[in-house]
């Protein structure tokens, strides 16, 4: 009896795994201030071994508000693992290998444009990328022949349009549009260089946008951002940036984050 009840086990496991991996259209990736979602409904953890190495942690299944939703958090259960050290490439293979066609990943940034005011839920449409020495693509060994694709827009239109709907539908007020500059870190940056990213036309900053969504474009999977200003960039506020200022601002973002998931899981799952 052991025997046989072990080999139903596994049946039974593996076949949930196939119906998980028939379902689970979306995938969303927590940052800083998102590392537990606590709305969903764990159904079982996921570890996955990628040509990559493996995921900041096992990846966990789940159900949101009755739809099958894939959460991995970005910097490892216990929030361990610096922006410049996670290991995207693993992050982004493991979801897809899963069966996610849609990520959205969720950051932590900082507020550098007038419109991007700590508390603010913002929808950035472009990227400039300053991070360097990042295993930043899929394509650079053993290829048949060089590879590019094409960044021209860096995040899903159509991703990004069910994320404005979903806010909307929500009640949860977004900033849509913009340019998330992307840093190396782990420190924050100079005046000087707030400056310059302004100058470029940034008005978000950040350490995790890349290369995650240009991964997310090499393997065909439908990326966007979804960003909570945690704090003004350095010189544009008040004074010094501190924890307290940045933990107090995602509290109060995230749970409109919240709702805007619950809403866009739904709108996914009806379409």
């Amino acid at each position: 009896m052991p025997a046989i009840a072990g080999i139903f086990f596994i049946c039974f496991s593996r076949l949930f795994q196939f119906w998980f991996e028939s379902m689970a259209e979306l995938a969303i990736i927590g940052g800083s201030g998102l590392t537990r979602l606590e709305v969903l409904q764990e159904t079982g953890r996921q570890a996955v071994d990628t040509p990559f190495g493996k995921p900041s942690a096992p990846l966990i299944l789940g159900s949101l508000d009755g739809h099958s939703v894939v959460f991995l958090p970005r910097h490892g259960d216990k929030h361990t693992i610096p922006p410049h050290k996670v290991n995207y490439r693993a992050n982004i293979w493991a979801l897809k290998q899963l069966g996610v066609r849609r990520i959205v990943g969720i950051a932590a940034v900082g507020g550098i444009g007038p419109d991007s005011k700590p508390g603010t839920i913002a929808i950035p449409d472009q990227i400039i990328d300053y991070t360097s020495g990042r295993k930043h693509t899929y394509f650079d060994e053993g290829l048949a022949h060089v590879t590019h694709v094409d960044f021209t827009q860096p995040y899903c239109e159509e991703l990004r349009c069910l994320l404005m709907v979903a806010s909307s539908a929500a009640g949860v007020a977004v900033t849509t549009g913009g340019t998330y500059g992307v840093t190396q870190g782990p420190r924050l940056e100079t005046a000087m260089e707030i400056n310059r990213m302004a100058r470029d036309g940034c008005g978000l900053v950040g350490m995790t946008g890349m290369p995650e969504a240009a991964l997310a474009r090499e393997l065909e999977v439908r990326y966007a951002c979804c960003s909570v200003v945690a704090n003004w960039a350095a010189g544009r506020g008040a004074g010094p940036i501190t924890m307290q200022e940045i933990e107090k601002n995602l509290s109060t973002g995230m749970k409109g984050v919240i709702r805007l998931l619950s809403r866009l899981v739904a709108d996914i799952a009806a379409d």
